[in-house]
């Protein structure tokens, strides 16, 4: 199967043909992919090589010409390093673009912590008005990459990944959606979570939304799933930094009483670098990990299948049964 990144060259060069506002801007990283549309729209595909400041106020000084600007990098050097350029060049000057990232979290582990973003999401979310897409697989990649693209002047992240479901599911760029309906609690599986999630709660009688668009945070969804006026449990599986959406799930519950459990990837910073099936493992997000913490949290109110055992949790695929051992 081909990756998300693997997707976007093809998709935006398509949308530069289609679109004469779309712009293209890179730091180095990707340009091999643009190189065919770098020669048919040279004005419109720029690589300012590995300079990611610049990479990011050079697209919002094409948002200010009038252009719809595409910019890509690894995370780290999207976010993180031009920082300061996303808040001013973007915010301040009240223009939009479209950031698409690769290698958030541990995609790409030999390349060392340098090349990790798990706090990606979390950083822009102390900006004001930034939708992020959160693919689970190509397909959904692919759809929510138009959708970036052709959202009029807004403020988009969409972060690809090389971790992927098994199969993709329509996808909106705005509502969560059920994949499976149970009383004992709500999780919510962000992006390519969903397989590990889907794994973990078999036989648990909880529901299970799934999110590839996480902000704004469909807070309609979660109450609908959790049922106005009850006692409800959440947990949040999230690709990234643990407990980024906390604050939005308790939000969105705020006169109802609950509890929101918030997984996801640790601050502890791993320096043994190894594969990125270890990453998952060590900071508890492979099947076997979530179920244990889940049914941790939920205690005497989850209903289960006891004597099931998660064997193949990274094969697992939703809408197929998952075998007890």
């Amino acid at each position: 199967m081909d990756t998300m990144r693997d997707r976007f060259g093809p998709v935006v060069s398509r949308l530069l043909d289609e679109d004469p506002r779309v712009a293209v801007v890179l730091a180095e990283i990707g340009a091999d992919a643009f190189a065919r549309a770098q020669r048919k729209h040279p004005d419109r595909v720029i690589n300012v090589g590995i300079r990611e400041q610049l990479l990011v106020g050079t697209g919002a000084g094409l948002a200010l010409a009038g252009l719809r600007p595409v910019m890509h990098t690894f995370a780290s050097f999207l976010v993180e390093r031009p920082f300061e350029q996303v808040k001013l060049d973007f915010g301040h000057q009240g223009v939009g673009g479209v950031l698409v990232s690769a290698a958030g979290s541990f995609d790409w582990p030999a390349g060392g912590f340098t090349h990790m973003s798990p706090g990606d999401v979390a950083l822009l979310d102390t900006l004001d008005g930034w939708t992020v897409h959160v693919p689970g697989h190509p397909d959904e990649a692919e759809t929510l990459l138009r959708h970036a693209v052709a959202a009029g002047d807004d403020k988009v992240y969409v972060r690809l990944s090389v971790q992927s479901n098994g199969r993709g599911l329509p996808v909106d760029g705005a509502r969560f959606h059920t994949v499976r309906e149970g009383r004992a609690g709500v999780v919510v599986a962000v992006g390519p979570m969903l397989d590990n999630v889907l794994a973990a709660t078999e036989g648990l009688d909880l529901t299970v939304l799934y999110a590839t668009t996480v902000r704004p945070f469909d807070g309609e969804a979660l109450r609908r799933a959790t049922g106005a006026g009850a006692a409800a449990d959440v947990v949040l599986v999230e690709p990234y930094l643990a407990g980024t959406s906390t604050a939005a799930a308790n939000d969105a519950l705020a006169d109802v009483p609950h509890r929101v459990l918030g997984l996801g990837v640790g601050r502890a910073e791993l320096r043994r670098y190894g594969q990125m099936d270890e990453h998952m493992a060590a900071h508890g997000l492979d099947a076997r990990s979530l179920r244990e913490r889940i049914t941790g949290f939920l205690g005497a109110r989850i209903h289960g299948s006891p004597g099931v055992v998660i064997t193949g949790a990274p094969e697992a695929r939703h809408g197929l049964p998952y075998s007890p051992v």
